[in-house]
């Protein structure tokens, strides 16, 4: 037999996770127990297990968890918990690539730009459907940039300073894993502008990010090119893989956007958090009540190993 854990996690605000909750999700897995309490009424490890041959990161595999999850969130239906489903032997991981605007910050940057030129809902219209998939992300970053020809750089700083905040449990889950010996990157399809300065506040090792041209201290209405898009993603994943020699299954990635998909399906484990449906539906695992400290959970972190 081969083991698996799923990890319960509940919403921050929600009631609390009962053991008679956990027993029944163990009940619908095979060879389902209850295992450890990673945090009490709060995050928990159910063990489960499947049959020998199965082998790790195959399309065979991901189909057996995929099923188990389902039945676990049909399990979970009444209830603000997530379900994260992977093999025991592989949960903590070495890398970590994170998405920034609605993943490791709660706003669309751009989005919060485009205020200050009086466009923000017809800016946000185009950035809701590029993270949706419904029209390619190069193309609509190009046209959300125009739109901001002549705007003060320095509203950068304004917008970060009353307009951004931190999704909770971001700052944990990086000083976490980096205080365990992980890299950690922000990766984001958005601009070096913000992604500098946010990655400093969080505490990631780097960050990559597009480059918005500037002319006179105003915006250009143009992105530097090569534009850092779904591919860009996936291959900043698979350049830092090999750079730090770790395997797939070593590495981990967060997003909530179309634009994450390549790299959430190459990581070992690959999260839509709080993501658009077709992200949600494609990725590894998926959070969509909790916060991010949910991902330190996933790994088998208990509650009092939290750094940051």
């Amino acid at each position: 037999m081969q083991d698996f854990i799923a990890t319960l996690i509940k919403a921050p605000d929600a009631a609390p996770l009962t053991p008679a909750l956990a027993e029944q999700v163990a009940g619908v897995l095979p060879e389902g127990r209850v295992a450890r309490w990673l945090s009490a009424g709060e995050a928990v490890d159910v063990a489960f297990s499947a049959a020998a041959g199965l082998e790790a990161h195959n399309p065979l595999e991901r189909s057996f968890l995929a099923s188990a999850a389902q039945r676990v969130r049909a399990a979970l239906a009444q209830a603000r918990v997530d379900a994260v489903l992977q093999r025991a032997a592989d949960r903590r991981r070495k890398l970590l690539l994170a998405d920034m605007d609605s993943t490791m910050i709660g706003q669309e940057c751009i989005d919060e730009l485009a205020d200050f030129v009086g466009m923000k809902a017809h800016v946000a219209a185009i950035t809701e459907r590029a993270m949706r998939g419904e029209i390619a992300f190069e193309p609509a970053l190009r046209e959300r940039v125009a739109l901001l020809k002549g705007l003060e750089a320095s509203v950068v700083d304004k917008v970060i300073a009353e307009r951004i905040t931190l999704t909770p449990g971001g700052r944990a889950l990086i000083q976490t894993m980096r205080a365990n010996g992980a890299h950690t990157a922000l990766v984001s399809g958005g601009f070096t502008l913000f992604t500098a300065q946010i990655a400093q506040k969080i505490g990631f090792h780097e960050n990559r990010a597009n480059i918005l041209e500037i002319e006179a201290g105003k915006f250009a209405g143009r992105v530097r090119e090569p534009i850092l898009g779904k591919e860009a993603k996936l291959a900043s994943l698979i350049e830092l893989r090999e750079a730090h020699g770790l395997k797939a299954h070593e590495t981990m990635a967060v997003g909530d956007g179309a634009n994450d998909l390549a790299m959430l399906g190459e990581a070992g484990l690959g999260v839509a958090f709080h993501a658009k449906p077709a992200v949600a539906e494609a990725a590894h695992a998926r959070i969509d009540h909790g916060d991010l400290s949910a991902l330190l959970f996933a790994q088998g972190y208990a509650r009092e190993e939290f750094a940051g």
